[in-house]
């Protein structure tokens, strides 16, 4: 090669490398301060002195850390939807959070944790706000899918999914707790409270089936410590909004009580192959309204999960944004509905689906289309709302109860829906927002609440209740979600594996369990819980002991340093 071609090569690599972002990771400074999310102690005290301890243990590896603990409503705005955007509170997006995922029962099928926490798919929009992009995982997320014939196969794939996501760790995983609730039993009849695998008694089963003790226990009072947000169909608001939905908007399949798909307001689901599936619905069935529940409410209730608008950037490139951005995941691998007749309809699939009937039939609520049609149709002329910012003055479903009155800062009353096939034993159901911990006790033992089933406290309180009080009993199964600490693998240092599992290595497992949790928890390393013992046969899961030294260890052989005053440094190269 010519002097010439030699000088012209090492300038153009010269001007690659001055055209390289020069970053502290590459300067080796000072990893800069660190903020660390939570809820407040007075909302879940359990969660905020998890997070305080890991916080204290990440400052011994001499990383600046702050605590930052804020209310729920304002934690979901900064961590849910700062995404890629900076959060007004820290100038910056979030780094590091700890979070729950709660046990819902189509969450029996590990699809959903599998493929819409992780798939880089939905990193933008969906549940994968952390922002993990893998494309060797998000093959394992879509093979599991397919593989309709073969379970051991599909097994297989989920446990590799598992493996890949407790090596990259993207979210430390701690513990899944055991969901302690405390019941009223001499209000309502103890053998009539029903344990869903996964859940706990605070299920849709125990809400429909739970039977008074007498005619003056018709009402069942429980309560929240979180604002319940909105009540939409087409949105998924969280844990307790979710409790009410699943009640007031039916489904064409449900999750039995064993964990299994069961036709619900669909009498039968029947496959003709492994693409297209024929359901028929109850005849009878009505909405809140008066109206007729017919197979075209059932066609567009997926319709309307999969509606949206293209949108073109200043690229060029073409975007698809959903109106119904929670739902839109496990809707859109229906290709087609074709309405047979008024009460049945065919679906079919773009690709064969494992999990079609526990992750889309059994969750996609039933929404009537005489009331969601005109909504849809003027929010796809606009740009600045999308469907689950819809707030109804009173929801209409079709669901075994329906809203009376709510005010989302305060409560929601509903009562049983006598037209409907499976009305409930009780009159009424009420949900009360206590974010007071001491509003809770003092109503639980004084009677004028009958049904605990949130509690983010020391459940050993709960335990001491229940003993001194003979007419409240404690009931508790380990729980299908899980706590866990999410990080933002969108930036430094948080982008880096090594550093994830260092602070992996900080979080104390077993003292959680232990002195926090007290006892009701069991430990988590995965995102499928040991509730679902068949998806949990993976035993050669990587581990992170709680180890300071282990975690130094790593981090110096990835090539950090300690500077004089103990402040950890990013590798120099």
């Amino acid at each position: 090669m010519s002097k010439k071609l030699v000088s012209i090569a090492v300038l153009t690599l010269m001007l690659l490398v001055l055209a390289l972002p020069v970053t502290s990771q590459m300067m080796g400074e000072a990893v800069p301060p660190i903020i660390v999310h939570s809820v407040t102690q007075a909302e879940r005290p359990i969660e905020y002195e998890t997070t305080r301890l890991v916080v204290e243990n990440m400052r011994e590896l001499g990383l600046e850390v702050e605590h930052r603990a804020i209310p729920w409503a304002q934690l979901i705005d900064e961590i849910w939807y700062s995404r890629t955007e900076e959060s007004s509170a820290a100038d910056r997006p979030f780094q590091m959070t700890h979070w729950r995922m709660v046990g819902r029962p189509e969450r029996s099928d590990p699809d959903e944790f599998t493929y819409n926490l992780f798939h880089s798919s939905v990193r933008d929009g969906g549940y994968n706000f952390i922002g993990y992009n893998n494309p060797e995982y998000d093959a394992l997320a879509e093979a599991q899918r397919v593989e309709v014939g073969d379970r051991e196969a599909r097994l297989d794939i989920i446990c590799e999914a598992q493996r890949v996501i407790r090596n990259d760790m993207v979210n430390a995983y701690f513990i899944h707790p055991l969901t302690p609730q405390v019941v009223n039993t001499a209000v309502f009849n103890p053998d009539s409270i029903t344990t869903q695998a996964g859940i706990g008694v605070h299920n849709f089963w125990t809400w429909i089936g739970i039977e008074p003790t007498s005619d003056e226990g018709k009402t069942l009072i429980t309560s929240t410590t979180s604002f319940l947000n909105s009540f939409n169909p087409l949105e998924i608001a969280g844990d307790a909004p979710s409790r009410v939905t699943e009640m007031t908007w039916d489904r064409l399949m449900r999750i039995n009580p064993i964990g299994v798909p069961e036709p619900w307001a669909a009498e039968s689901v029947v496959w003709e192959d492994s693409h297209n599936v024929v359901v028929t619905l109850r005849a009878g069935m009505k909405w809140h309204d008066g109206e007729d529940v017919q197979s075209d409410d059932a066609a567009y209730s997926f319709e309307a999960a999969l509606a949206g608008t293209t949108q073109t950037d200043e690229d060029g490139k073409e975007e698809f944004r959903p109106e119904a951005p929670d739902y839109h995941p496990f809707a859109r691998n229906v290709a087609n509905i074709e309405i047979i007749d008024d009460l049945s309809l065919r679906f079919t699939l773009h690709n064969p689906s494992a999990a079609f009937e526990t992750s889309s039939l059994a969750k996609l609520n039933l929404i009537p289309k005489h009331i969601w049609e005109p909504i849809i149709n003027d929010l796809l002329e606009r740009d600045d709302a999308d469907a689950d910012s819809i707030q109804e003055e009173i929801p209409i479903g079709s669901g075994p109860f329906k809203y009376v009155a709510y005010d989302v800062n305060e409560f929601v009353f509903l009562e049983a829906f006598d037209d409907h096939w499976a009305r409930p034993n009780i009159d009424a159901w009420i949900m009360n927002v206590l974010p007071n911990q001491e509003a809770t006790l003092g109503q639980i033992q004084a009677g004028e609440m009958n049904f605990l089933w949130e509690w983010p406290g020391d459940p050993g309180v709960l335990q001491q209740i229940v003993a001194d009080n003979e007419h409240l009993d404690l009931f508790s199964a380990i729980s299908i979600g899980m706590n866990y600490f999410a990080f933002n693998v969108r930036y430094a240092p948080f982008d880096d594996v090594t550093f994830r599992q260092a602070i992996a290595h900080t979080i104390p497992q077993e003292f959680i369990i232990d002195n926090i949790f007290n006892g009701l928890a069991a430990p988590a390393d995965s995102f499928v819980s040991a509730a679902l013992e068949y998806w949990r046969q993976c035993d050669d899961l990587p581990t992170y002991d709680y180890s300071i030294d282990g975690a130094r260890s790593l981090l110096e052989g990835a090539g950090y340093s300690w500077d004089d005053e103990g402040r950890l440094h990013y590798p120099g190269n």
